[in-house]
């Protein structure tokens, strides 16, 4: 009995506590209702920022290629040098982050429009001269861009050296004012535009133009582009503003303002875009808390329930377990008072008789009593049997109950208290407030939609005219096409006439020709003649002239071309014998300069091969010795020179024909008897000399590289002594490689480099002087 109180106290502190959860649960669905709600909206308003955020990006590309297509039109009116100069500054005003360069003079001005063709002829290339502050800023450009070598042409005005006289303008407002005064710009290139506009008037027409220009010494110009020098000439004709420069800067400038706003709307749409997608990231992660926390307030609240469920079942339990119980305490406390009665009853008669004390009535009611108390044991038997019946019955019902019926209505009532009122007003209130979104974006959506509607049906009606304009004009087009063909065919008639005219009028030109010269009165005379009087004379004529078809007809005229030709060709043939002589003169000079430079050169190398050789054999003697066809030359210090000069006459033989070739003799003891030729010498005597010869020739033109491969084989130790200290004493001024075996040539290298071959592969290290001569050293042992 404590046990079931215990546990109904249990179960209804469960339910306030599930009730309160309830609560909990609710708030948070309303919340996180809110948040879905606030969600979409961030979310509505992101693609209304992403939709502009595409428009706007397709408003920079047109802007952009506007931009490129009008700069291209600009380019395309100047020249490629001044191009390509205004693009160098450009390029080293950036890299060396310059100051003081103001750009072409073009863009530091505006004007009106109604002026732009004035302004533009008067200026003309000018437009694209680089405004600087100083003439040093213009020269250190310049400087960087020759150092640079970059292309193009560029004219600077620097204003400190920019000083425009003042000009004294008319007082005639109505009919010339002055161009500078039409134009905006800062005052700080006010010496520069009174360079370029200073001195021109724009008039009203050409005739005030004139006057201006003759009475006032001013630059005259009308809105035309027709310009009056005050020197007096006239200038103009048809200006196409089409190709307008200015017109072109002014869409340029207007193409880079749009694209300039267009890039800080972009910037500011993407500012708001990183600020509204903070936003939107928050409020999902905080629906991302919400919707946690809705899972598990629900997973408390089915734990609730279910422990809830489950203490209610074992209440019911008891509850039917303590029923019976209750039952069978009352039926045997009843059975206790009716025994104790009894026993009351059994007691008082204990020890009397049982029939002395009834009469013959009673024993009979007590017979018939019996008989009763018989049959009532039968009903009471047949009691007992029914009431097993009814309680077998009744134990299948309170099995259906609690097995199913309890069952289903515990399910019912759970499904029941989550389709309570609270969770339908919650939900409803949820899918209105959504209902309402939603039918806010329907209303935008319309509204859009009606002005998209809207706008494609303007563009429809515009596409509708232009496609009747363009009929229009492809039936002009048309027109113009077979008025154009009819032209053509009446053309080529004309054209056909015009070939036949010509035919004649060449055929009539022969026949003058061959008429020869005609004397100067035969136009005069026969000019006034009629046609037909004209064919007759000239078929008289031709009758006579068939008497005198064997005559030269044009003696006399070739008689005169003849004598100018020989007078040409007699003066042509003077000229080219005066050619003649000058080349021969000029031959001459350049086989002296020949000569001299042969033997300028030879003496040197003679001399220095002594020296050198010398210097490589102490007690040796060595002398080159040029050769010529006839006879060997003497050497070059007692040679005759006059005997070898060429004949200044410039028939006489050239210095090739005087000289065939130098020989070498050498004297390694210093004996002259001893003195042999390059042939009679031994293989290290030849490696020495043919060295000699080099440095000989080092010293009279050096070179910067000299590669040696083992120089040093075939000389002996104080030759490779000599050699490599020459080698040593001339690398101050030149660079030298060699390859040897020897220990010389390392003694006094700078650098040394081991050369192995290992594997079918060469490798080269750097090595120290030490290990070169061990390796060297090794290498003599070895062989």
């Amino acid at each position: 009995m404590a046990k079931v109180k215990r546990q109904e106290r249990d179960i209804k502190e469960r339910g306030e506590d599930l009730e309160q959860r309830r609560e909990a649960i609710d708030r948070a669905n309303r919340e996180h209702a809110q948040l879905k709600l606030r969600r979409d909206d961030l979310t509505n308003e992101r693609k209304e920022l992403w939709r502009r955020e595409a428009g706007i990006d397709q408003t920079i590309q047109n802007a952009r290629d506007e931009l490129a297509k009008c700069e291209r039109n600009l380019r395309g009116t100047i020249g490629k040098a001044v191009n390509r100069g205004l693009d160098s500054v450009k390029r080293v005003v950036e890299e060396k982050q310059m100051s003081g360069v103001y750009g072409p003079l073009l863009e530091n001005f505006t004007c009106e429009p109604r002026v732009f063709t004035a302004v533009e002829v008067t200026a003309g290339n000018r437009l694209f001269h680089v405004i600087v502050d100083n003439d040093r800023t213009a020269s250190q450009i310049l400087s960087i861009m020759n150092k640079q070598k970059l292309p193009g042409e560029v004219t600077f005005l620097p204003l400190n050296k920019l000083n425009p006289p003042r000009m004294e303008y008319p007082n005639a407002k109505n009919d010339a004012i002055p161009m500078v005064e039409q134009m905006k710009f800062n005052p700080m290139f006010q010496p520069a535009m009174r360079q370029v506009f200073g001195r021109t008037l724009i008039c009203r027409d050409i005739d005030r133009a004139s006057h201006f220009a003759k009475n006032s010494n001013h630059d005259c110009v009308t809105l035309d582009g027709d310009q009056v020098s005050h020197k007096g000439t006239l200038t103009g004709g048809y200006y196409d503003t089409r190709r307008s420069r200015l017109e072109m800067h002014r869409q340029m400038m207007e193409q880079r303002e749009r694209l300039e706003a267009a890039e800080n709307e972009r910037s500011q749409l993407r500012h708001q875009l990183d600020q509204l997608e903070g936003k939107v990231t928050q409020v999902l992660g905080d629906l991302q808390k919400t919707e946690t926390k809705q899972i598990q307030l629900k997973e408390t609240f089915e734990r609730q329930k279910m422990d809830i469920r489950t203490i209610t079942k074992e209440l019911q339990a008891n509850r039917r377990a303590l029923e019976p119980k209750e039952q069978s305490l009352a039926s045997q406390e009843t059975d206790i008072q009716s025994m104790e009665g009894a026993l009351g009853t059994l007691t008082a008669e204990l020890g009397t008789e049982l029939l002395s004390q009834l009469n013959s009535g009673e024993q009979s009611e007590v017979e018939r009593l019996g008989e009763e108390v018989q049959t009532l044991q039968q009903q009471l038997k047949e009691c007992l049997r029914e009431r097993t019946e009814l309680e077998t019955e009744k134990n299948k019902l309170e099995n259906l109950l609690s097995s199913n019926l309890l069952r289903r209505k515990e399910q019912l009532v759970q499904e029941m208290e989550e389709l309570s009122m609270a969770d339908h007003r919650q939900e409803l209130e949820m899918q209105t407030a959504e209902l309402e979104h939603l039918c806010t974006t329907i209303n935008t959506t319309r509204s859009r939609l009606e002005e998209v509607v809207a706008s494609v049906d303007d563009h429809g009606k515009k596409i509708k005219e232009k496609e009747t304009a363009l009929d229009k004009w492809k039936t002009m087009e048309r027109e113009q096409l077979d008025s154009i063909e009819e032209e053509a065919k009446a053309m080529e008639k004309l054209a056909n006439k015009r070939s036949l005219l010509l035919k004649k009028k060449e055929e009539s030109m022969r026949k003058i020709r061959e008429l020869g010269s005609l004397p100067a009165d035969a136009f005069d005379k026969y000019q006034g003649l009629p046609l037909s009087q004209l064919w007759k004379k000239l078929h008289k004529c031709n009758t006579e002239l068939k008497k005198y078809s064997h005559v030269n007809k044009k003696a006399l005229e070739q008689f005169v071309n003849f004598s100018e030709r020989k007078e040409t060709l007699t003066s042509r043939k003077e000229q080219l014998d005066r050619d003649y002589q000058s080349i021969i003169d000029l031959m001459d000079v350049l086989e002296q300069r020949k000569y001299e430079a042969i033997q300028f050169t030879f003496k040197q190398v003679s001399k220095n091969f002594s020296d050198v050789f010398q210097e490589l054999v102490p007690n040796g003697k060595g002398q080159l010795v040029m050769k010529r066809a006839e006879e060997l030359v003497p050497s070059a210090d007692t040679e005759d020179e006059d005997s070898l000069r060429p004949s200044g006459s410039g028939r006489g033989p050239s210095v090739d024909e005087h000289f065939t070739g130098v020989s070498i003799r050498v004297s390694f003891t210093g004996v002259a008897s001893e003195t042999k030729e390059l042939q009679q010498l031994s293989g290290g005597q030849k490696s020495l000399v043919a060295l000699t010869l080099i440095f000989a020739i080092q010293k009279c033109d050096p070179a910067p590289f000299y590669l040696f491969d083992e120089i040093d084989q075939a000389l002996d130790s104080h030759h490779r002594h000599s050699v490599a200290a020459m080698i040593h004493r001339l690398a101050d001024n030149a660079q030298f490689i060699t390859t040897t075996f020897r220990p010389e040539l390392v003694e006094v290298a700078d650098k040394c480099y081991g050369v192995k071959f290992q594997n079918k592969v060469s490798h080269i290290n750097a090595v120290s002087k030490e290990a070169a001569k061990d390796f060297i050293e090794q290498e003599t042992a070895d062989k």
